[in-house]
């Protein structure tokens, strides 16, 4: 019995030992894998924009005078010729000969400006006409099959801008026409300023638009060329983003443009021109940055951002490369290793460094050139716990 009693004593601390043993044995760690797949991959950069109208007009005050209350406010709808202010005639201010002489200057150069923009409006409707006229011809050769969708679209573009461009110069023409009218009733106000019963100045909209800001609204002396209103076409809007200098050196005009979290679904951009000019600006952190303007054509249809107003903010993602079937793993399971990238990869419950040869990377995933197989599976979040030859379990 004595001798049974030592067994089981010697059994029992047997077993403690190795319990104790068994808890200090490291266990194998526990890591998250993804598997190398193919599929669509983007290359992007991601920036904050805002909307803006293209043609912003100012209305301003032809002559020095005593402007009336401007009763239009911000959204209101304003018809070509309506009057936006009165400005009543300073005497003391009319009888200077020198004054009439310069409103007769100014009258030859609305005149000049005006022939110019009517002819600068004549070159861009016969821009717009040979261009629908290409259009119906590349239309008819793809219909017959001897032409390609490819020109198609591009006339189909080059159609829209010069239609956008024939418009833009009709508003240059009605805004010089405005003005040679605003230099005449100048000219008009001077002489009846030298004796003559002087009338009050009707300064009045050169087109049909929208209020966007009253700049000058409560009555009082107003000088000339004083800011009144500024009108515009809402409906006419393009997106503004300012990017790093870095970046915009990547992007090039007619690029894609995905624009989005402005309050509705994403929207079909394009990139109508970089501009070349890059200026400095501080971050939030009180980093300074060099950024380029980036100016963005919506070229969704116009339902479908009708809510959009100027100054909205918006999300604008460039697309600088996109492909439709590329093997590609997540950066997390990427590190240095001597002058390249490795990765771990899961073989049956070990895991095995690898190098691997990178294409384009976004910001989460990267393209694989060689190294991986796909259906592979790679380590995400590695940390120093695991190296090559390690025993690793999966994460549930």
């Amino acid at each position: 019995m004595r001798w049974l009693r030592r067994l089981v004593t010697l059994l029992v601390v047997a077993l403690v030992i190795v319990a104790i043993g068994y808890g200090f044995v490291p266990s194998p760690p526990r890591v998250a894998v993804a598997a190398v797949a193919r599929g669509p991959l983007q290359v992007t950069v991601r920036e904050e924009g805002r909307t803006r109208v293209k043609d912003r007009y100012v209305i301003s005050a032809p002559v020095p005078g005593f402007g009336q209350r401007v009763t239009l406010e911000v959204g209101d709808t304003v018809a070509q010729g309506q009057r936006v202010l009165e400005i009543q005639p300073l005497r003391s201010t009319l009888l200077d000969p020198r004054t009439r002489a310069e409103a007769m200057a100014q009258v030859s150069v609305a005149e000049a400006r005006l022939k110019s923009t009517e002819q600068q409006a004549a070159a861009a409707a016969s821009q717009a006409s040979l261009a629908e006229t290409e259009l119906s011809r590349l239309r008819g050769l793809y219909a017959d099959g001897t032409g390609t969708r490819a020109d198609v679209d591009r006339a189909e573009a080059e159609a829209r801008s010069t239609l956008a461009m024939r418009h833009s110069a009709e508003f240059a023409v009605d805004v010089a026409r405005h003005e040679l009218e605003g230099a005449r009733a100048a000219l008009q106000f001077s002489e009846a300023g030298a004796g003559a019963p002087s009338e009050a100045v009707q300064v009045r909209s050169p087109l049909a638009a929208r209020v966007l800001r009253v700049l000058h609204e409560s009555e009082g002396v107003v000088q000339a060329g004083a800011p009144i209103v500024e009108i515009g076409d809402p409906s006419a809007l393009e997106v503004e983003v300012e990017v790093l200098s870095a970046d915009a050196v990547r992007i090039e005009a007619g690029m894609r443009v995905i624009l989005d979290r402005w309050g509705g679904a994403p929207l079909a951009g394009e990139v109508r021109v970089v501009e070349p000019i890059g200026f400095t600006k501080v971050s939030a952190l009180g980093v300074e940055e060099q950024r380029v303007l980036v100016i963005v054509e919506i070229r969704a249809p116009r339902e479908a951002w009708s809510e959009l107003g100027d100054g909205y903010r918006v999300e604008a993602t460039f697309v600088l490369w996109e492909g439709l079937d590329v093997l590609q793993i997540p950066n997390s399971a990427l590190f240095r290793s001597d002058d390249g990238w490795s990765v771990y990869v899961y073989e049956q419950g070990v895991a095995r460094a690898r190098g691997v040869t990178l294409g384009r990377r976004s910001g989460l995933r990267a393209e694989v050139v060689a190294g991986l197989d796909e259906g592979e599976r790679v380590v995400t979040h590695p940390d120093d716990q695991i190296a090559d030859g390690v025993a690793i379990r999966l994460r549930e």
